[in-house]
């Protein structure tokens, strides 16, 4: 599926855009990139395939941060990574059929752009305290999200995040390293679903144009990062196309 050269320009650049804003705060942009990808009517195993790909390679330049800056907890990731991952490569499987992919797409899109204006308004600066949860609350969250997530083809980390800040379960700065592990993880594990269920599509030319874009825009929001303030408006604004297209699907 090779897309109009115009179309292409506009998407890398808006992949782009979008990359740089969400690498910044641990996310890889895989529900923005559905979004975008959905509004060219474009074969839906092309989309879940690409959005993706554009989302392990972001989270894998905030992977490396994570554990070069030491970051990561393992006792308490390991039960969201360890029961996301089957979870997500069992969803990316399925084999749906393109209207029941498309209201399950809506529905996940309408979700996500609630939990990201969710996740920007309560974003600021005061003390936070960590509750402690039993684990089976973690594998509980983290298999719910990875099913879902290989289903419609993101990394999951859009969700876990405004959860995880809901319920205290840590820092914000490390809720966010363990967005970009989960996304980094169940991107690799949704991918190998796709492959093996033959649902896998990509087109070299466009794939490799916005493999490119995010790449760079991923760079440069880890390693310069955003504005705070600017980040929750773009990030507000994102969430409110995110809300248009899900509803566009659904009516």
């Amino acid at each position: 599926m090779q897309l109009p050269a115009d179309s292409l320009l506009i998407l890398c650049l808006s992949f782009f855009l979008i990359a740089s804003v969400y690498s910044s705060v641990g996310f890889g942009g895989g529900s923005s990139y559905i979004a975008l990808l959905s509004l060219l009517s474009l074969e839906f195993y092309f989309i879940r395939s690409n959005a993706l790909i554009c989302n392990l390679v972001v989270v894998s330049g905030s992977t490396y941060i994570l554990f070069k800056e030491k970051f990561i907890n393992f006792k308490k990731f390991l039960p969201f990574v360890l029961s996301s991952i089957p979870m997500t490569f069992i969803g990316a499987l399925f084999k749906l059929d393109e209207n029941i992919f498309f209201i399950l797409l809506a529905f996940t899109l309408i979700l996500a752009s609630i939990f990201l204006m969710h996740k920007a308004i309560r974003t600021q600066k005061h003390d936070f305290k960590n509750l402690s949860y039993p684990k089976h609350v973690s594998l509980i969250i983290g298999s719910s999200i990875g099913l879902l997530s290989g289903l419609v083809g993101i990394g999951g980390g859009v969700f876990l995040a405004p959860i995880l800040n809901f319920m205290k379960w840590d820092k914000p700065i490390k809720i966010a390293f363990l967005s970009a592990f989960f996304i980094f993880v169940n991107s690799i594990s949704g991918l190998s679903g796709l492959l093996i269920s033959g649902t896998f599509q990509t087109d070299l030319r466009s794939s490799l144009c916005l493999i490119f874009a995010v790449f760079l825009g991923g760079q440069i929001g880890i390693r310069f990062s955003i504005k705070m303030f600017s980040s929750k408006v773009i990030i507000i604004v994102t969430a409110l196309l995110i809300m248009f297209v899900g509803l566009k699907m659904l009516i």
